[in-house]
């Protein structure tokens, strides 16, 4: 079986530095042979120093990248570029699609998982958001898209830090913990980021490691469901209180919600935990990721998905003995996130106990999904 190209969705408000921040990763020779997807070529576009030959749809750079914009759906493009790999006409090593500043993440994401031919060719390796440093704050408060971009991602990556102070920087860097624990920000040095900050973030191949597993996970640092009998924290967090109260109503839209279990859970008590959640919320789910040891299987799997479509699971062949947990994080939009815990407090009911499962709502839930 071949190695799936790994994509990565570089997304962010209008403004917020994308294309400045993909202009200096073309001059990083770390980023490596790299296929650019973007919507258009302009003014403010690519960097024109960095162009050899330009032929239809498709920009030849100097540092041995590939740029093309959309003509089309990206369905077309990617299968396009795929082609021309394919018949050694182009050769790049991993793809960067650069979303408009208003554009949800997740269909892309959707696309790439459920199209017959890129499916089997290419994987999702990470969703980078660039935020502006200095106007972050105030674009969270106005624009749903910004919440659910930051929400969504694995990596922030912040600009324009000659704009901010450092009480600036102190509360928009809180913020955006409070909205994604996972994400890990880093601030770019005059649009530039080491390219090790921004590819290599998923975890849905075969060669992951345990450790690195587990660093995509990077769950919050408090589990908000401590007080539930059979639920673990992790150990950094005993000393540290979940912070459950944001400052901002517009951040109310978003919940995180992580549970730890220490014991493997029954493959019908995981599936029906699953689908009753998609079932019931799918629309609102921004991301679901963990680690999943299930019982009578000696090693768990790594899981991922994106509303309702999820990537095939990673078995993680790498994971120390003895170790028989499981930890996943929910990421929401307009859902409570008390109706968050309790759907992730299923995981702990016993198999006999599915049917009765109460649903996030309240509501009986029915056992065919």
């Amino acid at each position: 079986m071949h190695d799936k190209i790994p994509v990565t969705l570089l997304t962010g408000f209008l403004g917020a530095g994308k294309t400045t921040l993909l202009n200096r990763l073309l001059h990083d020779p770390a980023a490596g042979r790299v296929a650019v997807v973007v919507n258009e070529f302009g003014e403010a576009g690519l960097d024109h120093d960095l162009i050899e030959d330009a032929a239809e749809d498709v920009v030849l750079m100097q540092s041995g990248c590939i740029c093309c914009s959309i003509r089309g759906d990206l369905s077309r493009t990617l299968v396009s570029l795929l082609a021309r790999r394919v018949r050694d006409e182009l050769q790049f090593d991993r793809v960067v699609i650069e979303t408009t500043g208003l554009a949800d993440p997740g269909p892309i994401h959707h696309t790439l998982m459920v199209d017959r031919v890129l499916a089997p060719n290419y994987t999702l390796d990470g969703i980078v958001t660039v935020v502006d440093g200095a106007l972050g704050m105030s674009t969270l408060d106005r624009h749903a898209e910004a919440l659910a971009q930051v929400a969504m991602a694995d990596r922030i990556v912040l600009t324009k830090r000659d704009l901010t102070d450092a009480t600036m920087r102190r509360n928009l860097q809180a913020r955006l913990e409070r909205l994604n624990p996972g994400a890990q920000p880093v601030w770019a040095d005059m649009g530039a980021v080491p390219a090790a900050n921004v590819f290599g973030l998923g975890a849905m191949r075969q060669d992951i490691a345990a450790d690195d597993a587990l660093a995509w996970l990077a769950a919050p640092a408090a589990d908000p469901l401590a007080g539930l009998s059979g639920i673990a924290l992790p150990e950094a967090a005993t000393s540290a209180p979940f912070e459950t109260v944001s400052h901002h109503a517009s951040d109310d839209r978003i919940a995180t919600a992580s549970i730890r279990i220490e014991t493997p859970i029954p493959a019908e008590v995981f599936d029906f935990w699953l689908d009753s959640l998609i079932a019931i919320k799918g629309p609102d789910i921004l991301r679901i990721k963990g680690i999943v040891h299930l019982e009578d299987i000696p090693y768990p799997f790594v899981f991922h998905g994106v509303q309702h479509i999820f990537a095939p699971p990673t078995p993680l062949k790498s994971w120390p003995k003895g170790d028989t947990s499981s930890r996943i994080v929910v990421i929401a939009r307009d859902i409570p996130k008390p109706e968050l815990d309790r759907h992730l407090a299923l995981l702990l009911s016993p198999p006999a106990e599915k049917t009765e499962a109460p649903g996030m709502m309240g509501q009986s839930l029915e056992t065919p999904f």
